[in-house]
């Protein structure tokens, strides 16, 4: 049987003859092997193996999935279980395939909704101050300014309903000499422009000087007969912000002490200082206002405001 051999016929043409049909055809035999028997089974039993193996594992993971998938609903949708979860104990929550399933649904949940909120954080920001690339300096805006002495008293406008603000504003700042300075920013009847949006660091000092009352402690108690109460003044001072889009100033920021009227010959000195942050946009001005302008001392070293772009 192994020696068996199967010959096939073909047909060829001769060189100089062109008759198909006739006596110049040759026949030529070939003689081919016939493969054994038993590697014939042999590889048709390999390959109905891989098949049937194939097919079998295609249907564990499908049977896995589908079970896997049924499981996960179920946590879900299962309140009764996920009470039971939640009596059971620490260690086996963590070998519990429904604990496992919500709390990376849970950790998924939160991280979309951290990402989202970082997201609309960034775009409210970027409405607000500008978006800078990567290594990009800051523009150098800062002032600063100091009180010059006044020939006349400021005038009062403390009256909240018409002017929109308390206190009397300070217009005499020094910009130009001395201490002070302005540097991309503009000094405009005492108010600060702000020349582009971003995070400023604003700070304001006032100092006060209050006259003595002249009377001492030893004659106030001849002439009453017993101790006067001590009369004080309050001092205070406010950062106000003017917007372009709104008719009324914005209070930043405000600083207050009570001082109390000095007996004797020599003056009070009292002092209020504030510092703070906040977001501007261009064309906003800045102004200080305090309760008693003709008592404010106009010393450049003593009374003085400024702003800078910080980010």
């Amino acid at each position: 049987m192994l020696n068996e051999q199967r010959p096939v016929l073909f047909w060829m043409r001769t060189a100089d003859g062109k008759d198909w049909k006739s006596k110049h055809r040759r026949k030529i035999i070939i003689f081919l092997h016939k493969p054994p028997a038993s590697l014939e089974y042999s590889v048709l039993l390999q390959t109905i193996a891989v098949a049937i193996s194939f097919i079998y594992f295609n249907k564990v993971l499908n049977t896995m999935q589908e079970s896997f998938s049924r499981s996960s609903v179920s946590c879900l949708i299962n309140t009764d279980q996920q009470s039971q979860l939640e009596r059971s104990v620490a260690e086996d929550k963590k070998n519990n395939p429904c604990w496992q399933v919500t709390q990376q649904l849970h950790y998924h949940i939160e991280k979309t909704m951290a990402e989202r909120f970082q997201k609309e954080m960034r775009n409210k920001l970027t409405g607000v101050r500008p978006i800078l690339s990567p290594g990009a300096p800051l523009s150098k805006v800062a002032a600063h300014v100091t009180g010059v002495s006044a020939t006349k008293s400021p005038i009062a406008e403390s009256t909240w309903s018409s002017r929109g603000f308390l206190g009397e504003r300070i217009r005499a700042w020094e910009g130009q000499r001395g201490l002070s300075f302005l540097q991309n920013m503009e000094l405009r009847g005492g108010e600060l422009l702000v020349p582009t949006a971003g995070l400023y660091y604003i700070y304001a000092q006032t100092y006060f000087k209050i006259p003595s009352t002249g009377d001492t402690e030893a004659e106030t108690k001849e002439e009453t007969g017993e101790t006067k109460e001590e009369e004080g003044a309050l001092l205070v001072q406010y950062i106000y912000k003017k917007m372009s889009s709104y008719t009324v100033p914005i209070l930043l920021m405000k600083s207050s002490r009570s001082a109390c009227w000095p007996r004797g010959q020599e003056p009070g000195l009292f002092s209020l200082h504030q510092a703070g942050t906040a977001f501007l946009q261009p064309a906003d001005r800045l102004f200080i206002t305090v309760s008693n302008a003709s008592a404010m001392e106009t010393d450049g070293r003593a009374s003085y405001f400024g702003a800078f772009l910080v980010g």
